[in-house]
């Protein structure tokens, strides 16, 4: 699972996020920096995502370690999962490699498609396969907001 941390600079850099089932998330005002936070994830079961015309509202139903019966979608930190970072790379994503040397986990690494010929492909590495797909995202959308600068 990618850190509160990169999850907040995923949503900096303009990734948006519409609550659907199965989703994965955080309450922001209770994502402690000094302790693991209470991740939820949507459920038609117990967390619901309700959407109004004035916004989207995740529903917590019959849960009884929750103070509150339900935080607006925008108070919640999505913390997008492996499956959902690759298809928000899209075309840009080329491979996901796991990087080892003598049976030793060195990390994976994530492949994107140059940007344009004169570049070349970019690699993101990490510990573990959705962080490095979260900073390729991270780097995906950085340069695709960027208005590059005149020659």
């Amino acid at each position: 699972m990618i850190t509160v941390d990169l999850a907040r600079r995923l949503r900096s850099a303009g990734l948006r996020w519409r609550p659907a089932s199965g989703d994965r998330f955080v309450v922001e005002h209770l994502a402690d920096a000094d302790e693991a936070p209470d991740v939820f994830t949507l459920s038609d079961m117990t967390i619901e995502a309700h959407h109004y015309p004035t916004g989207t509202e995740l529903g917590f139903n019959g849960t009884t370690e929750w103070a509150l019966d339900s935080v607006s979608a925008d108070a919640a930190l999505w913390l997008p999962r492996e499956d959902q970072l690759r298809t928000l790379l899209g075309p840009a994503f080329v491979s996901l490699t796991h990087e080892t040397e003598d049976d030793e986990h060195l990390g994976w690494t994530v492949l994107l498609r140059p940007r344009s010929t004169a570049d070349e492909h970019e690699h993101h590495v990490a510990d573990d396969a959705e962080t490095a797909y979260a900073l390729a995202l991270l780097a995906y959308l950085d340069a695709s907001l960027r208005l590059d600068e005149p020659a």
